[in-house]
C-alpha cells in the first residue's frame, strides 16, 4: 500500500519517493532492461538527498548531478560520509542509459552496485531527517 500523500514541499514525501524509485529498482520485473533498474536506483538517491536539502532548508537546483547536489549540503556544514560520496556515480544512469546507444550496457554487477549505493544514501538521509 502506498505511503498517504504529503505537501511537495515536505521532506517526506520526497523520501517516500525516494524509497518508491528503490522499490522499483530492487523489484525486477520480466523484461526490464538493468538500465532502467540503475535509473530508478538513481532517482532512488537524488530524491532522498533532496529530502534532506528540503530538510535543512537549502535551496536546491532541479539537477540529477549527485555530486553538486551533495556538495551543497558540505557548504552548509553536513558532513558526507564517503560511503555516501559514491552516489556521484549514479549521476551517468539519470541520463546516459536512458537512451540506446549512449553508454555500455549495465552489466549485473554494475547494477548491484547502484542499488548498494542507492540503499546506503537512503539509509544516511533517513538517519539524518528529523
Amino acid at each position: 500500500m502506498p505511503p498517504d500523500r504529503r505537501h511537495p514541499g515536505d521532506p517526506r514525501e520526497w523520501l517516500d519517493r525516494a524509497r518508491s524509485n528503490l522499490s522499483l529498482a530492487r523489484a525486477r520485473p520480466p523484461g526490464v532492461l538493468l538500465e532502467d533498474l540503475c535509473f530508478e536506483a538513481q532517482q532512488s538517491a537524488e530524491k532522498a538527498v533532496k529530502a534532506l536539502l528540503l530538510s535543512r532548508g537549502i535551496p536546491f537546483p532541479f539537477i540529477h548531478d549527485l555530486a553538486r547536489l551533495l556538495s551543497l549540503l558540505e557548504q552548509a556544514g553536513e558532513k558526507i560520509p564517503d560511503t555516501v560520496r559514491r552516489a556521484a556515480e549514479l549521476t551517468p544512469y539519470a541520463v546516459m542509459t536512458r537512451y540506446p546507444g549512449l553508454a555500455e550496457p549495465v552489466t549485473e554487477d554494475r547494477y548491484g552496485e547502484a542499488l548498494a549505493i542507492a540503499e546506503t544514501v537512503l539509509a544516511w538521509v533517513d538517519g539524518a531527517l528529523p
